[in-house]
């Protein structure tokens, strides 16, 4: 594969704010406008796991569909999920898809999570070394990955709201470590979560996107927020999501631009209390009506 050195700064130069404004928000559901003015074709994104689903949710555009991610990782076997992944990137580019939303790295905490059969494993090692096999026949391919979900997204219920209280080294050796190990075997994306840490939301968890992800583990790709996650705050995020994608694009194109042009982006993840580290042992509490909830791990 070629590769082609190009300065994005140089690029976003160019740019006025409206342009910029659209790369944030999107075209619809699944992809980014076209931009040629600088060389810009339109990119499109897909769902995974298992498979590609494309832009049209019809049985008139079928989709190859692998085993789960939980029955890949029980294999152990490093090099048949590299092999998948290559078999993943032929069907996007089939389907005309720049970007697969996967793998889903959040781990397996109890039988009840609707979205495990997305997961590798409970283990945090497994998940990260089948998931760097993953992100390494997919982008052989030419295809981008988005490990998702970060962080700390390791269950269905509330999952769009719920603020998850974890303490540091249990963060650091369980629910980080998938996505370290991903960003070393060269993951292009990385997809936020809906969630929040520790009191702040990952969209605009600073310590953890900035300080961590970018600083620590220098990581240089894009950062894509999860489907609507990218509101500046949860009772809005929780709105729009009833409201739909279409209403959402509509309702963040204002607020995004003066967001920009007062430099608002530049205090993201500031001034928010957070919570405590909670004790040892892991506790769960069902949010009461109409409050977001907390979950408390270790």
């Amino acid at each position: 594969m070629n590769t082609v050195l190009v300065d994005l700064d140089e690029l976003i130069s160019r740019l006025d704010l409206p342009a910029k404004i659209r790369l944030l928000t999107g075209a619809d559901m699944w992809s980014l406008p076209p931009l040629p003015e600088i060389g810009l074709d339109r990119l499109v994104m897909s769902d995974g796991p298992i498979g590609v689903r494309g832009e049209q949710w019809s049985a008139a555009d079928p989709s190859i569909a692998l085993p789960s991610p939980t029955a890949l990782a029980a294999t152990w076997d490093v090099e048949l999920v590299r092999r998948a992944g290559r078999l993943l990137a032929q069907e996007a580019r089939r389907k005309g898809v720049h970007v697969l939303l996967a793998p889903t790295l959040n781990l397996h905490r109890s039988p009840l999570g609707g979205r495990h059969f997305e997961c590798f494993s409970e283990d945090a090692y497994l998940t990260g070394e089948i998931g760097a096999a993953y992100v390494e026949g997919v982008q052989e391919g030419g295809v981008a990955t988005t490990p998702k979900h970060f962080v700390a997204n390791d269950f269905e219920t509330d999952r769009f709201t719920v603020d998850v209280v974890v303490g540091e080294q249990a963060l650091r050796e369980l629910y980080l470590r998938p996505f370290e190990r991903v960003v070393r075997a060269g993951a292009w994306g990385v997809m936020t979560a809906y969630n929040s840490v520790n009191g702040t939301t990952m969209t605009e968890h600073a310590e953890l996107v900035h300080g961590v992800l970018k600083g620590e583990w220098g990581f240089d790709g894009f950062v894509v927020s999860d489907w609507d996650g990218g509101a500046f705050d949860r009772g809005r995020r929780a709105r729009w999501h009833r409201r739909g994608h279409a209403g959402a694009v509509r309702a963040v194109g204002r607020p995004a631009e003066a967001a920009v042009r007062e430099g608002a982006r530049a205090g993201i993840g500031r001034g928010r209390p957070r919570p405590p580290h909670p004790a040892p042992g892991r506790t769960r509490r069902r949010p009461p009506p109409h409050r977001h909830g907390t979950r408390r791990r270790s």
